[in-house]
C-alpha cells in the first residue's frame, strides 16, 4: 500500500539562484519522483507534497549541499 502524501515545509539555507531551485527539486524528486516542490528563494523555504518523511527529505537536501530542517505548517 502506498504511503499517504503529506505537506512538508522545510527551512533551507544556502539557496541563492534558479540553479539552487533545480538542485533542491531534483534532490527531493530522487526520493519521490511524484513529489510537488515549491521553492521560495526569498524566504529560504521549500513546500513539498510527498509521501517521503521529513527526515528523509532533510537528509537528501543536506547531501545536496544545503542545510535543511523541517518547519511546522
Amino acid at each position: 500500500m502506498e504511503e499517504p502524501r503529506k505537506d512538508l515545509l522545510m527551512q533551507v539555507e544556502g539557496m541563492t539562484c534558479q540553479g539552487c531551485v533545480s538542485a533542491v527539486t531534483k534532490a527531493v524528486q530522487r526520493l519521490d519522483p511524484s513529489a510537488k516542490v515549491d521553492v521560495d528563494l526569498d524566504h529560504g523555504r521549500v513546500h513539498i507534497t510527498t509521501c517521503a518523511q521529513s527526515l528523509e527529505v532533510a537528509q537528501a537536501l543536506n547531501a545536496a549541499g544545503y542545510e535543511a530542517r523541517a518547519m511546522t505548517l
